[in-house]
């Protein structure tokens, strides 16, 4: 079984596209997604004072969010509970905006040059995940990365979080284009992996903006390069960055799977919608 990811290089940019900028690059090559990105930098939970965002408990939440979301436990969920009471999912949401914010940008400068990113305002929301939602609906939209790809990518985030409503599901789309259990368990192992170049390529950076997102690596960036085109390659970075929403369940353990065996498919509908099936 192999995963189909086009010739990279330059297809879709001239050679210059690979240091014209990541804020650029998002801009031109995923134009709605741009868009989103930069309206979820400028919301914040309306009710939700600064004092509450600052908090030690929360600061405390925020770090370990960002270095190993699987390592938050009881001790430090519950002190940022009783931080922000009715506050909780707002701002955890929050808290995520702020982890993708910063590996989104880093990750995409590593790409393909430093650039200048908005810095708008932030304003009052009643729903933070109203915007959320938008903007993962906006990457789901893409599809310069196949099926297949897309899920070995989704499920290689889900592993390193921790996710178990995650792991627990399976895209109909993946399936249907001949992915099986084999294969998607070949992310645990993907660098040792019979799986094609490209497909390795895009599966370290996924493991790079995760776990480093301020150094990618030389031997990484140059695989990327060599592997994907730079479409894909925003699309891949794209990719973890709405697949991370899983963290937010995860911090507050609410991330049980649905099903107690076998996996439960789900499909991914032309406006980036997601449902169970």
């Amino acid at each position: 079984m192999t995963v189909d990811v086009n010739d990279g290089g330059t297809d879709s940019l001239t050679a210059a596209g690979w240091s014209s900028g990541g804020a650029a690059v998002l801009e031109e090559l995923a134009p709605d997604a741009a868009k989103a990105f930069t309206l979820l930098v400028s919301v914040r939970p309306s009710g939700v004072h600064d004092e509450v965002l600052e908090s030690p408990p929360v600061r405390a939440f925020a770090e370990q969010f960002r270095v190993d979301v699987s390592q938050i436990g009881d001790e430090l969920r519950a002190d940022y509970i009783a931080a922000t009471r009715i506050h909780q999912f707002s701002v955890a949401q929050m808290v995520w905006i702020g982890d993708a914010t910063l590996r989104l940008r880093q990750a995409l400068d590593a790409l393909f040059g430093a650039s200048e990113w908005p810095a708008p305002r932030r304003h009052p929301v009643r729903e933070v995940w109203e915007t959320i939602d938008e903007f993962m609906r906006a990457v789901a939209r893409h599809h310069a990365l196949d099926p297949t790809l897309t899920e070995l990518i989704r499920l290689r985030g889900a592993r390193q979080h921790n996710c178990r409503l995650c792991q627990s599901r399976r895209s109909v789309a993946a399936i249907e284009a001949g992915a099986d259990e084999a294969l998607f368990t070949s992310v645990d192992d993907h660098a040792s992996s019979d799986l094609p170049a490209a497909t390795k390529a895009a599966l370290a950076l996924v493991d790079a903006v995760i776990w480093h997102p301020q150094d990618l690596g030389d031997e990484v960036l140059a695989d990327v390069r060599a592997q994907l085109t730079p479409e894909q390659a925003v699309e891949v970075v794209l990719d973890v960055i709405r697949n991370g929403t899983n963290k937010i369940a995860v911090a507050l353990g609410a991330d049980e799977a649905e099903v107690t065996e076998g996996v439960q498919l789900f499909v991914t509908d032309e406006d980036g919608v997601v449902s169970t099936v």
